[in-house]
């Protein structure tokens, strides 16, 4: 019998001139970040992991579940990753959170996050779920990170639902610590027979909901969760800082679902590519702001692009008129901590924005556009976010 998870950690460590003993498998990406988080804890004691608001709640449960706290810097406008100048790192600073949000790298932005917490002593974490295969580098061309997170989830890269993948750096300065982390990921237990058949039923799962209303949806839904035949992309108890099921191996399946897909990867790269050129490009002088990232050097494959808006009322617009061309949008990162937590003081978030001048703006009105889309249609779409702007 084939070995596909074997298959796939050899096949990410071509794509990123990296060795598969390198890289973890995971039945989600949040669960190698859970067990990095644990082990970190585990080794240094309670501390504080500095992140940002501008992203998903599932990328922040795994600090809270692992008994770290969160703390929240501001953003680069430039990268919508964070502003290493901002950061604020001290004796509690565990780790540092390299978001590549949409897929966006900023190679000096990047270096200045890895230069500051090897200042600190802190690990720093790359955030990899909207960008699979692909690594921050040094000026040397050598992963940055370590520890590179990467997703196989809902609505990323490619048309797959579950499975994660984690890179621990050979160089990572602290060598028990690595120790630790590849012990941890490599002895996860296999996944659970029911959780795997969960997975595999999860499409036809979705347009069965999707062709419901409201009520009997969510009726439906809860059915399902409570008998274990399905796993939503986010659980309930993912919005109350906790993260779903323990951490282990994806399984045959997914792992040779992750490697089938991944074969398409570059055709799904190359497809971005020319979709964000065009959109560039339609966009100068509309008044549409853009990240400066994604304007500077060749076009980035990225997993949406996300545009900027000056109020919720403009975004709205906006969503509507994607939508109504037949088009899939959201409004990616509104609310913070999206799609929105329950309770944000167990996150460590009290709803004050003080300090976060780049964070509160960006958030009050952002679609992020499809970039799956051929030139005309980036062209076409990129019309509709003009005219929601003026």
């Amino acid at each position: 019998m084939a070995d596909s998870s074997l298959e796939l950690r050899r096949a990410l460590a071509r794509r990123s001139g990296t060795s598969e003993d390198d890289w973890f498998l995971t039945y989600r990406a949040r669960h190698g970040m859970l067990v990095a988080f644990c082990e970190l804890a585990r080794l240094r004691g309670a501390g504080e992991v500095v992140t940002q608001l501008l992203t998903c709640c599932t990328a922040v449960d795994p600090i809270v579940e692992a008994g770290l706290a969160p703390r929240y810097a501001d953003v680069s406008a430039s990268s919508l990753a964070l502003d290493a100048s901002r950061l604020g790192l001290g004796p509690s600073s565990r780790a540092v959170v390299l978001q590549h949000s949409f897929g966006i790298f900023e190679p000096a932005g990047d270096l200045a996050l890895r230069e500051a917490a090897d200042a600190a002593g802190a690990l720093l974490v790359e955030d990899c779920a909207h960008c699979v295969g692909r690594l921050a580098r040094d000026g040397e061309g050598r992963p940055l990170a370590d520890v590179s997170v990467h997703s196989f989830g809902v609505e990323k890269m490619l048309p797959t639902h579950f499975g994660g993948a984690v890179y621990v750096s050979p160089r990572m300065a602290d060598s028990g610590l690595r120790a630790a982390l590849v012990g941890a990921l490599g002895s996860l237990p296999p996944i659970d027979p029911v959780l795997e058949e969960a997975a595999k039923g999860y499409r036809s799962r979705i347009r069965v909901l999707n062709h419901l209303p409201a009520g009997p949806r969510r009726a439906l839904r809860a059915r399902w969760e409570a008998r274990g035949s399905f796993d939503a992309a986010i659980s309930p108890e993912e919005q109350r800082g906790h993260v779903s099921h323990e951490p282990c191996q994806p399984g045959e399946w997914i792992a040779s679902r992750a490697l089938e897909a991944l074969e398409g990867l570059d055709a799904q790269e190359a497809l971005r590519r020319e979709a964000v050129t065009e959109y560039v490009r339609s966009l100068a002088d509309t008044g549409v702001a853009l990240p400066a990232a994604v304007c500077a050097g060749p076009a980035q494959p990225l997993l949406r692009l996300p545009v900027f808006l000056a109020d919720s009322g403009r975004s709205e617009a906006l969503l509507a008129s994607v939508r109504a061309a037949g088009h899939y949008a959201v409004p990616w990162y509104r609310p913070l901590l999206f799609p929105g937590v329950e309770d944000p003081a167990s996150y460590g978030f009290d709803g004050g924005m003080e300090g976060l001048p780049v964070t509160e703006r960006l958030s009050r009105g952002p679609v992020a556009l499809p970039c799956d889309v051929t030139p005309e249609q980036a062209r076409q779409l990129a019309a509709l976010a003009a005219e929601a702007a003026r």
